[in-house]
C-alpha cells in the first residue's frame, strides 16, 4: 500500500464522482461546459465531493485514535455508542432548542458524544475480560441502549421521521451551503497528526506513558475529545456512515503495522477512497435512482468486518 497507488485512485474516483448523475456531464466537454453543467457542478457535485472527501477521512482517523487508546482493533465510534450519543444529543437540541442553528446543535451532539464516549471508556476499564471481539459487542449495546432511549422520546414528541434522517448517511442534500460545516474536520485532523506519537505511547497503557513523562490522562481527553467533535459534525451534516472508522484502519494495519504517525495519512487517504467507491456504487447501481451511503457502506463494511474477525481466529 503505497501513495503511489492511493492518490491517483483518489483523483480518478473523484472525476467520476463529479461526472456521475442524472444530468449527464461528458468527460470530453469538461473544456466547453455550459453555464447550467457548470452551476451543477459548482453547486452540486463539487460540494458532494468535497464532503465525501473531508467525512471518510475525519471517519476514518477517528477509529484509528479509538483503537490506539482503548487498545482494541474491534473499536470505532460506531461500536463504541459515540454516533447513538451524538444523535440522542442532535434529539435534545430539536427538544430544548427548536431554533438551534447549525453550530449549536454541533456543540449539544459533541457535549453528549463525548459524554457517551468517556462512560464507554469508563465500561471498558471495569471489564475484565478483555477478548478483542467481545469489547466491541459491549459498546454496541450500549449504543443500542441509547438508540432506543433516543428513539422514546423522539416517539413521544413526534420527532421519529426528523431523526430517521440521521439514521442513515446521505450525500444526496450535500449543495453549497449545507457542508460547510464539515471544514471543522479539518483543524481537528491536523491536531490529530500533531498528537499521533502522544496518541501511540497513551496506548501503551497508562503506567507505561507515566514512566515516560507523558499526562495519560490529557492526552486521552484530547484523543475522545477529537473523536466527538468529528462524529457530531459527520453526523449532523451527512448522517450515520457505520464501519468506516473500524474496517480502514484495520486494513491499514495489515499492510503497514501499527504505528499511528505514519498510518494517519495512509487511513486518511483509504478512508476517502472507500467512501467515495461506496458513494458511486451507490448511485450507478440503481441508476437513475441513488441508495443512501449508510446502506452501502453498511453492506460492504459488514462482509469486510466478518473477514477481518475470521482472519483474527484463523491466526489464534
Amino acid at each position: 500500500m503505497k501513495y503511489k497507488y492511493l492518490i491517483p485512485i483518489l483523483i480518478v474516483l473523484s472525476g467520476l464522482s463529479i461526472f456521475i448523475g442524472v444530468v449527464p456531464l461528458k468527460i470530453t466537454d469538461i473544456f466547453q461546459l455550459t453555464d447550467q453543467q457548470m452551476q451543477i457542478i459548482m453547486i452540486s457535485r463539487l460540494p458532494r465531493l468535497i464532503s465525501i472527501i473531508i467525512a471518510g477521512v475525519g471517519l476514518s482517523i477517528s477509529g484509528l485514535i479509538m483503537q490506539q487508546l482503548s487498545r482494541n482493533k474491534f473499536v470505532s465510534p460506531t461500536t463504541a455508542g459515540t454516533m447513538d450519543s451524538a444523535r440522542f444529543g442532535i434529539l435534545v437540541a430539536m427538544l430544548m432548542f427548536s431554533n438551534a442553528t447549525p453550530m449549536q446543535r454541533v456543540i449539544v451532539a459533541f457535549v453528549f458524544s463525548l459524554a457517551g464516549t468517556f462512560i464507554f471508556m469508563k465500561i471498558l476499564d471495569k471489564i475484565k475480560f478483555k477478548d478483542p471481539v467481545f469489547i466491541p459487542l459491549v459498546g454496541l449495546m450500549f449504543g443500542s441502549i441509547i438508540s432506543s432511549i433516543t428513539t422514546f422520546f423522539a416517539y413521544q414528541h413526534d420527532l421519529i421521521q426528523n431523526i430517521s434522517a440521521w439514521l442513515q448517511g446521505n450525500f444526496a442534500l450535500m449543495m453549497q451551503g449545507r457542508y460547510e460545516l464539515l471544514y471543522l474536520s479539518i483543524p481537528l485532523v491536523i491536531i490529530a497528526y500533531f498528537f499521533a506519537n502522544r496518541f501511540t505511547i497513551a496506548g501503551l497503557g497508562e503506567d507505561f506513558a507515566k514512566n515516560l513523562g507523558l499526562n495519560y490522562r490529557f492526552v486521552v481527553n484530547c484523543g475522545l475529545t477529537i473523536v466527538a467533535l468529528i462524529s457530531a459534525i459527520v453526523i449532523l451534516t451527512v448522517g450515520t456512515i457505520p464501519f468506516l472508522g473500524l474496517i480502514v484502519p484495520n486494513i491499514v494495519s495489515i499492510y503497514r503495522g501499527d504505528h499511528l504517525k505514519t498510518n494517519l495519512p495512509y487511513t486518511a487517504l483509504l478512508g476517502a477512497i472507500f467512501l467515495l467507491f461506496s458513494d458511486i456504487l451507490g448511485r450507478v447501481i440503481i441508476f437513475p435512482y441513488e441508495i443512501a451511503i449508510g446502506v452501502v457502506v453498511g453492506v460492504l463494511g459488514s462482509f469486510i468486518f466478518l473477514y477481518l474477525i475470521m482472519r483474527r481466529n484463523a491466526y489464534d
